[in-house]
């Protein structure tokens, strides 16, 4: 409720929700956003498998058992696929997390548009990596699935210095390949203070203390809503992503 009144507050008419692996905040998202005249864009940020989603071998790297992607319903029939999708997730697919794969996305994909999503996603982990060969394959691989104009390349600044080294290459690989770019920002809470809050909750949600310095955390302290003006200021030199 908190979040949909504040898009509204900062004079935005459309808001998404995208949780991780899951949908069971959608109908209330929806219910809350309606009733603020705000247009609810439903969607999730899915883990998608490496190789197969029935294939549940112990990898060598954790950092490779998933990649984020983020789904958006376009339509009635995008939000139909996408339940089918994250359904067969949990059902084929769990291995730590609910994962999918390729051969899902590519039978549920009509009436859904893709992200390549956060530093997580498969495109920027090769290009974190320095591969940027496999990540321009990836980009071509994701938009082959959706088509044309249903997947776009992810800008986030978080004050991170990875996506600082990301988000050029990213605008490389636009260029090289033709896929737009989209600027988003993660939201975790609703305003910039409460960034203290949101840390001391991650701590009790997996048993560690503050001071821990092996732990989860939210690197920037960046991941409230922000308004069009500032994310119009975050990415000056690519105005066309936040357009779109």
């Amino acid at each position: 409720k908190e979040y949909v009144s504040r898009v509204k507050e900062l004079g935005m008419n459309s808001a998404a929700i995208t949780d991780h692996g899951v949908m069971f905040g959608v109908i209330d998202f929806y219910r809350a956003a309606k009733k603020e005249g705000i247009k609810p864009i439903l969607g999730c940020e899915v883990y998608v498998a490496p190789g197969s989603r029935f294939d549940k071998t112990p990898g060598s790297n954790s950092d490779d058992r998933y990649y984020h992607l983020v789904l958006l319903a376009e339509n009635q029939k995008g939000y139909e696929n996408l339940t089918k999708i994250v359904s067969k997730g949990f059902v084929d697919g769990y291995y730590y997390k609910p994962r999918v794969d390729m051969e899902l996305l590519e039978e549920y994909h009509e009436g859904i548009i893709a992200l390549s999503a956060c530093l997580a996603g498969e495109v920027q982990k090769y290009l974190l990596r320095g591969m940027y060969g496999d990540a321009l394959d990836a980009a071509k691989r994701y938009e082959a699935i959706f088509g044309k104009g249903n997947f776009f390349l992810e800008l986030q600044d978080h004050g991170m210095q990875e996506q600082q080294m990301v988000n050029p290459q990213l605008l490389r690989l636009s260029r090289e390949t033709g896929i737009e770019l989209v600027a988003t920002n993660d939201v975790h809470y609703t305003y910039a203070e409460d960034e203290k809050s949101h840390d001391i909750l991650l701590c009790i949600q997996t048993g560690k203390k503050v001071m821990d310095e092996d732990r989860l955390r939210y690197e920037g302290g960046q991941y409230y809503v922000k308004s069009p003006d500032e994310m119009r200021e975050l990415f000056r030199f690519v105005p066309e992503a936040v357009d779109n």
